[in-house]
């Protein structure tokens, strides 16, 4: 009995994911984010903390959420996000995915892969080009948003200047959260 449920269970997955691919649409090219001209991953590496985000389910509890990056054997990039569940003294969660560029003449266009099993867009549309200290990431649909920095807190003329640069790309900051942050 317990094979035969484990069995449906997979098969009401599978079904699911594959109802969630078939709902996928093509974004026009002119709809699409404009992504970095450069993206050093090199420089890239390291830990970013979460400023501000776009909620979903997968991170809605987390506050002093950060993701840290580094290098792996094969080339791509480990990527390990972590946050704390509801308060800044909750419990400590995490995840590993996996990251790499799929076409070097889009260097800003990343993809990520969840569990070995989602893949998502990672789309650098915003950097500071100089010191790799703050970064914009979305998705072409424009569901995901999150503003990264090198430091858990920005002067409010650059969270200013990120809003803006969301904007200008079609973001609709109404229901963006700023993301609580512990002082290092």
């Amino acid at each position: 009995m317990k094979q035969v449920q484990k069995v449906a269970m997979i098969c009401v997955v599978a079904a699911a994911l594959a109802s969630l691919v078939g709902c996928a649409t093509t974004i026009p090219e002119a709809d699409r984010l404009t992504t970095v001209d450069a993206l050093d991953l090199d420089r890239y590496l390291g830990s970013w903390y979460e400023i501000a985000r776009y909620q979903h389910g997968f991170e809605k509890n987390l506050v002093g959420a950060k993701a840290d990056y580094s290098l792996r054997d094969d080339g791509r990039i480990q990527v390990v996000n972590s946050g704390l569940k509801k308060t800044l003294d909750g419990k400590l969660t995490s995840v590993k995915a996996v990251a790499w560029r799929p076409d070097e003449a889009q260097p800003g266009r990343l993809k990520v892969k969840f569990f070995g099993l989602f893949t998502s867009d990672y789309l650098v549309f915003g950097l500071d080009e100089q010191q790799y200290q703050w970064a914009l990431v979305g998705n072409d649909s424009r569901d995901y948003l999150w503003f990264l920095s090198r430091t858990p807190f920005v002067s409010d003329e650059l969270l200013s200047t990120m809003k803006q640069l969301a904007r200008e790309q079609g973001y609709d900051l109404e229901n963006l959260f700023l993301v609580p942050q512990k002082e290092r």
